[in-house]
C-alpha cells in the first residue's frame, strides 16, 4: 500500500508550529487576566491624558504624557487582540494582529527613557551633552529603532505566509535580532547614566524640573531596570526556546511568565511615572536647545517665562469688567516687568 504524502497545513496564513512565551491563549485562563490588565491599562491611559491635557491648559507642554497615553493604547489593542484569538484559536490572522502589537507597543517606554536620559546627561555635562554630535547619535538611534520595528513586523507576519525552511529561518534570525536590540535599547540609559556620573564635573548639574537631581536619576534607573528585565526575558526566551514544537513548551514560555515580563512589569513602569509625576519631574523649557536653557539662565526660559507671565496678565484681565480694575492690573505688571529688567540690567 503507498502511503499519502504530508499534506501541507491549511492557509496562508497558516499556524504557528514552533512554541512561543504564552503559547496559545485559552478562554478559561487568558480571558480574565487580559481583562484585568485591559482595565489597568484602560486607567493609566486615562490618567496620563487628563494629565496632559491638564497641563496643556497650564502652558505646562509635556508630550512624554502622550506617549506614554499612546503605549497605554497599544497595550489596550493588545489585550482585545488576546481575548478575541482566546475565542477564536483557530484565527491565525488575529494571533497575527495579537504577536505585532505585543511586540511593538513597549518600544513608546523605550524611548521616553531615553529621553529623560537625554535631559539627565545634558543637565550634568551641557557643553558635551548639548553637542551636535550627542543629538544626533540619539536621532540615528531612534531611527534604527523604528526599522528595527518594521523588520521584526514584517518577519512576524511573513513566517505565517510561508512554509519555505529557508524564509523561516532568515525571519527566526530577524526575530533574534530585532529581539536583542530591544533588549539592548532598554538597557541604554543605565550605562549613559552611570557614564555621565563617572566622568568629572566643574559645576554642579542644571536642575530642571521639580524635585531633587539624584531623585531623577534613581527613578529613571528604576525603570530602565524593570523595561530591560522585560526585555531580556523576552530575548533569552527566543534563543533558547524559539524551535521547541508548540505541543512541547518549555516551563519559562507558560502563560504565567508571558503576563508577568510582559504586562505586569509594563504596569508597574506607567502607573510609578504616575506616582512620581514624570510629567513635573523631567519638565524643561518649551525650545531648550542650549546650555542654560533648562534653568533660569537660558534665553528659553526668559522666553517662557516671559510666555507664562502674558497668559497670566490676559487671564486676570478677563475677571474684570471695569477699566479702572484693567488699569491697575495693567500698572502692576508695566511696574513688575521694569523692575525685573532693573535686576536683570545688572548681568551680561
Amino acid at each position: 500500500m503507498i502511503s499519502q504524502p504530508a499534506r501541507p497545513p491549511p492557509g496562508p496564513p497558516y499556524p504557528p508550529t514552533n512554541a512561543a512565551l504564552g503559547g496559545l491563549p485559552t478562554k478559561g485562563v487568558d480571558i480574565p487576566i487580559s481583562s484585568v490588565f485591559l482595565l489597568l491599562f484602560l486607567l493609566a491611559a486615562v490618567s496620563h491624558m487628563s494629565i496632559f491635557i491638564t497641563n496643556l491648559r497650564r502652558n505646562h507642554k509635556f508630550i512624554l504624557s502622550g506617549v506614554i497615553f499612546g503605549f497605554c493604547m497599544t497595550r489596550i489593542t493588545a489585550q482585545v487582540m488576546r481575548i478575541v484569538w482566546a475565542c477564536h484559536p483557530r484565527n491565525v490572522n488575529v494571533a497575527i494582529a495579537a504577536n505585532v502589537f505585543t511586540a511593538a507597543g513597549v518600544l513608546l517606554l523605550f524611548i521616553a527613557n531615553l529621553i529623560f536620559t537625554q535631559r539627565i546627561f545634558k543637565s550634568m555635562h551641557p557643553r558635551s551633552g548639548w553637542h551636535p554630535a550627542f543629538h544626533y547619535t540619539f536621532i540615528v538611534l531612534y531611527i534604527l529603532i523604528f526599522l528595527t520595528l518594521a523588520m521584526l513586523v514584517t518577519s512576524v507576519i511573513q513566517s505565517s505566509f510561508t512554509l519555505n525552511r529557508n524564509t523561516k529561518r532568515i525571519d527566526r534570525a530577524i526575530l533574534l535580532y530585532g529581539q536583542t536590540a530591544f533588549a539592548i535599547v532598554a538597557f541604554l540609559p543605565i550605562p549613559i547614566l552611570t557614564l555621565g556620573l563617572l566622568i568629572p564635573r566643574k559645576t554642579n548639574p542644571e536642575n530642571f524640573g521639580q524635585g531633587r537631581w539624584r531623585h531623577k536619576i534613581w527613578i529613571l534607573l528604576a525603570s530602565a531596570a524593570i523595561l530591560c528585565l522585560g526585555a531580556s526575558f523576552r530575548a533569552g526566551t527566543s534563543y533558547a526556546g524559539g524551535t521547541r514544537p508548540i505541543q512541547d513548551p518549555a516551563g519559562y514560555q507558560s502563560k504565567a511568565c508571558f503576563y508577568i515580563f510582559n504586562y505586569t512589569l509594563e504596569t508597574i513602569v506607567v502607573y510609578f511615572y504616575l506616582l512620581v509625576r514624570v510629567d513635573q519631574r523631567f519638565w524643561v523649557p518649551n525650545g531648550s536647545k542650549g546650555p542654560g536653557d533648562y534653568s533660569a539662565r537660558g534665553p528659553a526660559a526668559a522666553s517662557q517665562h516671559a510666555h507664562n507671565a502674558e497668559r497670566s496678565r490676559q487671564g486676570e484681565l478677563a475677571k474684570v469688567t471695569t477699566d479702572e480694575e484693567k488699569a491697575s492690573i495693567e500698572m502692576g505688571h508695566v511696574l513688575r516687568d521694569g523692575q525685573n529688567g532693573n535686576l536683570g540690567g545688572g548681568r551680561t
